[in-house]
């Protein structure tokens, strides 16, 4: 790891040697987040220019990236997915711009497969022979799908609630896949009870410290894809869908590297959406409650990706609303719902429910004031509307069933539109 200077605890400011073998600060226990530090000064001088070397991915920033010079990367392409400018979906929100970071066209179909493709590195170079984590679907399709390119073994936890359609796809790439009977809390902590007793490699973000330097790189990506046409700050908020917390701390980890690097104008507003039924990170942001103390809650979403009774990452998820002066906001499941249809008209992007949230969210903040007629937004979209289609189905209608004559077509078109 040529340019990291050190890890770094994010309750006690404590900084560790990069060639310290740690997942969290041991003064700490496992809630003891380690952030990755690094040479921004020499980092700088490195180009990186994904927009002319696409094929390269996410590894278009290998620089900026806690990897040692000989580590191949998988040889699945992971990042480098579309940004889509969608002035419908502006429109309809009353906003200026509304920009869409397309992350489900990754190869198992979501931003976790960023992660998982550092994790699979990370597990090559210790010499682990399993790599393991737990999730509520998206994050283990991720781990298993990448460890399976490179031939690795994953042993998957997973809450025995999660869509068949996630499941399917740990089953299909190999993985051992226990579901647990309990919550993705209790799938947490089981994981990492087991990775201590038999050596396994563990991926679970929030304790393994170089998870959000993988999703960083969406935001690397964002930046370098956006058109710099003119002088105006081509961003003013960027909403990300909010369970874990993980994801928008990778964000907030990335937004932070381009200003060190002295490659950011000005920081974009952070907007967290949460679901109505899992705000624990909402709750505590709105009336100041201390997240390194607040006990968990029950949590209950159809967006099973943002589901969530103990956020892990809450501390650096809450920091990343506050250092941004950016916001928390909650949509119900409803919402979520009306959203996957709604941004798939609008833009052509198919969402399962926790990136459709994004969504909901934008809309909200239009209705209510948070943003205004001038905001210039970027959707994170996070998972492919195919990992949970039965949520899809409740909202977007059924089909009609017709006789093979042209008069049945004229009919169904009268009666159902066309």
């Amino acid at each position: 790891m040529p340019h990291v200077t050190g890890l770094r605890c994010v309750l006690c400011q404590t900084l560790y040697s990069p060639d310290d073998t740690l997942y969290v600060c041991p003064k700490h226990g496992n809630e003891g987040i380690l952030d990755v530090e690094y040479d921004y000064a020499a980092i700088s001088k490195f180009p990186v220019h994904p927009t002319t070397n696409m094929t390269a991915g996410m590894f278009a920033y290998r620089a900026l990236l806690p990897l040692a010079a000989e580590t191949p990367p998988p040889p699945l392409l992971v990042g480098g997915t579309p940004l889509y400018n969608t002035p419908r979906l502006a429109q309809a929100a009353g906003v200026t711009q509304v920009w869409v970071k397309d992350d489900g066209r990754n190869p198992t179909a979501s931003l976790k497969d960023r992660a998982s493709a550092i994790a699979i590195m990370k597990a090559q170079e210790v010499g682990a022979p399993i790599v393991t984590t737990a999730s509520t679907g998206n994050a283990a399709a991720a781990l298993a799908g990448l460890a399976a390119s490179v031939g690795l073994k994953s042993v998957i936890f997973v809450p025995a609630s999660a869509p068949v359609a996630k499941i399917a796809q740990l089953l299909t790439y190999g993985a051992t896949v226990l579901l647990v009977e309990g919550s993705y809390d209790d799938a947490f902590e089981l994981c990492l009870e087991a990775s201590h007793e038999f050596g396994w490699y563990c991926r679970n973000t929030a304790y393994n410290p170089y998870m959000a330097e993988g999703k960083k790189t969406v935001i690397f990506e964002l930046y370098d894809q956006i058109p710099q046409t003119d002088t105006r700050l081509p961003l003013t908020h960027i909403f990300v869908s909010v369970g874990d917390g993980c994801i928008i701390s990778g964000v907030h980890k990335g937004l932070r590297d381009l200003a060190a690097m002295g490659r950011l104008a000005e920081m974009p507003q952070l907007i967290g959406v949460q679901a109505a039924g899992s705000a624990y990170l909402y709750t505590a942001w709105r009336h100041g409650e201390d997240v390194r103390h607040k006990p968990p809650i029950v949590a209950h979403t159809l967006a099973d990706s943002i589901s969530a009774g103990l956020p892990r990452d809450r501390v650096r998820a809450l920091a990343a609303i506050e250092q941004t002066d950016g916001a928390f906001l909650t949509v119900t499941d409803a919402e979520i719902l009306a959203a996957i249809p709604a941004l798939a008209r609008g833009s052509g992007v198919f969402a399962e429910p926790a990136a459709a949230a994004t969504y909901a969210g934008l809309q909200k903040a239009a209705q209510t004031g948070l943003i205004g007629p001038d905001a210039r937004v970027a959707l994170l979209v996070t998972g492919n509307g195919l990992k949970d289609v039965g949520a899809a189905m409740q909202t977007s209608g059924q089909a009609p069933t017709i006789l093979p004559k042209l008069t049945a077509v004229k009919k169904a078109l009268e009666e159902h539109g066309g």
